[in-house]
């Protein structure tokens, strides 16, 4: 029968400590259960997130390729459908900067790009960062005036 007196833990589960660097007796002395020499062997080891055990590591194996410019300008597109749709619709003549951010067309640190996708039915003075050669001439054609901003 089972009492608190005669509890024990299931046999196996318990194990002894392994008491490092303690000598001979120990059975851990010496080298400490690290083996002879090498880096893990020495204290303040710690293994590379990519340490392949000497190997070349594959992040060093496969060649780089392209590359980033850092003068790139990206640009917020909008087209001249969604000017004429937001004309329309919000009753507009002049479409700039604020008007397109205040419409939530673009976020506040966007450049704007006008591209000619789309026909435009209206008179309309645009202001943007940039215009594509097509959209201006279309802008121009109705009336307009296409202006750039810096």
């Amino acid at each position: 029968m089972i009492s608190l007196h005669n509890l024990k833990p299931a046999s196996g589960s318990v194990h002894k400590e392994k008491r490092i660097g303690r000598g001979q007796g120990s059975g851990h002395g010496g080298t400490s259960t690290r083996g002879h020499k090498g880096g893990q062997s020495r204290s303040g080891y710690s293994r590379k997130r990519a340490f392949e055990g000497g190997q070349t590591p594959i992040q060093m194996r496969v060649p780089k390729r392209g590359f980033k410019n850092i003068n790139r300008v990206e640009y917020a597109v909008v087209d001249l459908a969604k000017l004429e749709m937001l004309a329309e619709k919000h009753g507009l003549t002049i479409i700039d900067f604020e008007t397109m951010r205040r419409l939530r067309v673009l976020d506040q640190n966007d450049k704007v790009k006008i591209l000619a996708n789309g026909e435009l039915s209206r008179s309309l003075e645009v202001k943007a960062h940039a215009f594509s050669a097509t959209a201006k001439k279309a802008i121009e054609e109705k009336g307009g005036t296409a202006t750039v901003i810096v």
